[in-house]
């Protein structure tokens, strides 16, 4: 019995693919020779293995742009909106932590919506509310359609956060999956910084609108790229299933071994698609899972989301006059920082960078909170005052560097490459 019976053997699967799922890449042999032959050298370069494999990369990718665009827009945003809304500092703060609130309830439904409708289709019902959330802000009169797009915006984030992450381990060659995961975290930077610099330019509310682009884009790019190999032979359509792995792979690539590795491995879990509570007291299953799951409440227990969202006023408590301007200069450090991450991550390994993470957080947060100890006790007119005011920057930019570098991606890389794809969603 083939694996496409087995997993049809109930026959009452409801589950299907919200977009096409790309097979009208597939090309016959008698087409695809014609093909090369008319076009030359361009048609062997755009069918490369890592070109597509990038492409698509790229067009999910907006999708964590979105997610960083979410988290940079309170910084350079505060006092405007505060001094134009009339708002009070704790309704403001409601605000930037509204988006958490949110991306919970979509991090939950996201596992259920990407198998059920697949990653694309999870990534287009994850747009929606982000474009709709992004209106409500621009259009705000009061605090009332503040909040509510912000848990718009903070729901698409949570499916975004866990559907990018898997499509592009589902879809990466087993050589870059390292470096292509490191791509999520990567993107989240570039939007951060993008927020950050925007802001220094437009006014809120045209920064609000700004803000849809990266999904508008993600709409339609979502047409132009397949769906997940591992999802659609999973469901059984194993036509697309192939024509999925033939083009991320390339046309002239022998897939077969890689094909046949995927058929078993969803043969071995087409009997029950997804785990219950008591398999989890396998060891398999739960020391990986706690892995993952550990290092992602590490990644958030850091006070990240605190440091991204108010960093111009910790400038500003800092003593720098430019808060703004320091805040733009650290999201691209940021991004820098995350860039050589992505280089590094299958290079140098993930236990290792982060070790080196932890430490370096360690070590910048005790320096910060010494310095602002120290800033209280004394006078501004101390000579002491300046100095202490460079080393409190100084660990500020050192965390976030560290952070990036290791405790800032590879949590993502870790959960994605979860060796069981039943405890996915």
């Amino acid at each position: 019995m083939s694996f496409t019976e087995e997993s049809n053997e109930d026959g009452k699967d409801l589950r299907k693919p919200f977009l096409h799922t790309g097979s009208w890449y597939r090309m016959g042999s008698a087409t695809q020779s014609s093909m090369t032959d008319k076009l030359g050298s361009t048609t062997h370069v755009l069918r490369d293995n890592s070109v597509s494999v990038l492409f698509c990369v790229l067009i999910v990718a907006l999708g964590p742009i979105q997610f960083g665009f979410t988290s940079g827009f309170s910084s350079p945003t505060q006092s405007a909106i505060i001094n134009d809304l009339h708002l009070t500092l704790s309704e403001f703060s409601l605000f930037g932590s509204l988006s958490n609130v949110g991306a919970m309830v979509g991090a939950i439904a996201s596992g259920q919506i990407s198998e059920h409708i697949g990653r694309k289709g999870s990534l287009m019902i994850a747009s929606i509310p982000n474009v709709l959330g992004w209106l409500a802000i621009s259009f705000a009169k009061d605090y009332s359609f503040l909040y509510m797009g912000r848990l718009l915006e903070g729901f698409g984030v949570g499916v975004i956060s866990y559907t990018v992450p898997v499509y592009i381990a589902e879809i990466a060659p087993p050589s870059m999956r390292g470096s292509l995961g490191s791509v999520n975290q990567l993107s989240v930077t570039i939007g951060i910084f993008l927020a950050y610099f925007l802001g220094l330019i437009f006014p809120w509310r045209v920064l609000a609108v700004l803000g849809i682009l990266p999904c508008t884009i993600l709409i339609p790019g979502l047409f132009f790229i397949p769906e997940s190999p591992r999802w659609l032979a999973k469901m059984g359509m194993t036509d697309d299933f192939e024509a999925s792995l033939q083009v991320l792979r390339g046309f002239n690539t022998d897939i077969s071994i890689e094909l046949n590795e995927i058929k078993r491995s969803v043969a071995s879990t087409s009997r029950r698609s997804t785990l219950r509570f008591a398999d989890l007291k396998q060891r398999r299953y739960w020391f990986p899972l706690m892995v993952g799951i550990g290092l992602l409440v590490l990644q958030q227990a850091t006070g990240i989301n605190a440091i991204l969202f108010y960093s111009s006023n910790i400038f500003k408590a800092a003593g720098l006059s430019s808060s703004n301007i320091a805040t733009c200069g650290l999201g691209a450090i940021q991004v820098i920082a995350t860039g050589i991450t992505t280089w590094l991550v299958d290079k140098a390994g993930r236990r290792l960078l982060l070790m080196v993470s932890a430490s370096g957080m360690t070590a910048s947060f005790l320096l910060v909170a010494v310095v602002f100890y120290l800033k209280d006790a004394i006078t501004e007119d101390s000579h002491f005052y300046n100095l202490l005011s460079i080393l409190s920057v100084v660990g500020l930019v050192a965390a976030v560097v560290s952070f990036s570098l290791g405790i800032g991606p590879i949590p993502w890389v870790i959960m994605s490459e979860e060796p069981s794809p039943s405890t996915h969603s």
